[in-house]
């Protein structure tokens, strides 16, 4: 006679099942409720809820495509429609049966301007208002994102939010995100003034990006990079696009923030090009501002031929000669040319930063190449730097191949 099978997973804290359901796709935390009865009402009490478009029409695939359909390669509206449906109810049949807090929920999926249900879906979340993070990843294509209802605004206990492919046009003051920390920005639409305003309604944001795609339209009346920055005066990680925010910066930056960003420690700085009449200046700025930097990472692009002659500056590092870089430790420079401008940059940096720690330079694709082809080698650019004075006496220097990464590092 065999021993009775135990059934261990079910005998779990109830705080270990939420957890470990969690981590499966919603569709499949919901199946969980056929195990037994005591696993029928666990699902609905799950704190963190991901719906995933492409993931739901994958799990509730319908019949084939036509032979029209597979001949343009395109699905009718209708059966596009009706896919969109399925996947409002299913989150409509979530929301409505959930029981207890929702901490987390995120919804990632393709956006035109029939997406009404968004905005009823914000606006039940806000009623429960027990979220900690919330993520929309819409995708409208070349369009305008999705208009974010006044909703959104009385989620009060948001700690995370991560917006990619909205707008926000909302013209009264914010005042409720009082506990937001982490603050994630792409492919968004806005005004200068909203974003200043959003902004200043974050007194306690730790995280910042302002990713790719950020379409920040001009007000007459518009707000400077200065006051951007002094909304944020306890960063502490702050990634920035500097292709986008065009309209915040004057022709002449000040050499330094009025209010130093002390708590700022790790600093990325996208779409850098040096002899772009913006690119140096306003990344000293930050630096000279930034007294606690740890760690800095730059992403150059060449589009010198994509400026007019008017946005092109000719800046030398004596320039900048007096900016220091007291406690770096991490150094990273990625779509590095053999451009006289770069290469006396990462000079400075290695001739000012005293505890730097490691440094990793990745060529541009056009001059990674240990060919004939290229004038530079890696080799030819890792004697250039091993050559230059160096402040640090432990520093590791690492130069390596072509690197594309757009990610963000939290």
């Amino acid at each position: 006679m065999g021993y009775p099978k135990m059934d261990r997973i079910s005998k779990l804290p109830v705080g270990v099942i939420e957890t470990i359901l969690c981590l499966l796709p919603i569709q499949e935390a919901a199946r969980t409720s056929i195990l037994s009865k005591e696993w029928r009402y666990h699902w609905i009490k799950i704190p963190k809820l991901v719906f995933i478009e492409d993931q739901f029409q994958e799990w509730t695939r319908g019949p084939k495509p036509s032979a029209i359909e597979l001949r343009l390669n395109k699905p009718s509206k209708r059966k596009d429609m009706a896919k969109r449906c399925r996947f409002f109810y299913a989150i409509y049949q979530v929301l409505l049966m959930h029981e207890g807090p929702i901490h987390e929920f995120t919804l990632s999926m393709k956006v035109d301007t029939s997406c009404v249900e968004i905005d009823h879906i914000i606006l039940h979340l806000s009623k429960k208002n027990t979220h900690k993070m919330l993520k929309l990843d819409l995708d409208a294509g070349a369009d305008e994102g999705h208009r974010l209802p006044i909703s959104l605004f009385s989620l009060r206990q948001l700690t995370s939010l991560y917006l990619h492919g909205c707008a926000l046009y909302q013209k009264r003051s914010f005042n409720e995100f009082g506990c937001l920390t982490t603050l994630y920005l792409s492919s968004v639409w806005t005004h200068m003034k909203t974003l200043h305003r959003l902004l200043s309604s974050c007194p306690l944001l730790k995280r910042l990006t302002l990713g790719h795609g950020m379409t920040i339209l001009y007000d007459v009346e518009g707000s400077t990079i200065v006051d951007l920055f002094e909304c944020v005066p306890v960063i502490e990680c702050l990634y920035v696009t500097l292709f986008g925010l065009e309209d915040f910066l004057s022709k002449r930056l000040p050499k330094k923030l009025p209010t130093s960003l002390v708590h700022l420690k790790y600093l990325c700085v996208d779409t850098l090009c040096f002899t772009h009449i913006y690119g140096l200046p306003f990344l000293t700025l930050l630096i000279r501002s930034s007294p606690n930097l740890e760690k800095l990472k730059l992403k150059l692009v060449m589009w010198e031929e994509m400026y007019a002659e008017d946005d092109l500056g000719s800046f030398t590092l004596d320039d900048y000669s007096d900016t220091t870089f007291e406690h770096l430790k991490e150094f990273e420079i990625q779509g590095f040319t053999d451009s006289e401008n770069e290469l006396d940059f990462v000079r400075l940096i290695l001739a000012k930063s005293p505890v730097l720690k490691k440094m990793t330079v990745y060529p541009h694709y056009f001059f990674a190449k240990n060919d004939d082809s290229s004038s530079f080698t890696l080799d030819d650019y890792s004697e250039l730097l091993f050559c230059s004075p160096c402040a640090s006496p432990v520093v590791e220097i690492i130069v390596g191949r072509y690197k594309s990464d757009y990610s963000c590092s939290w």
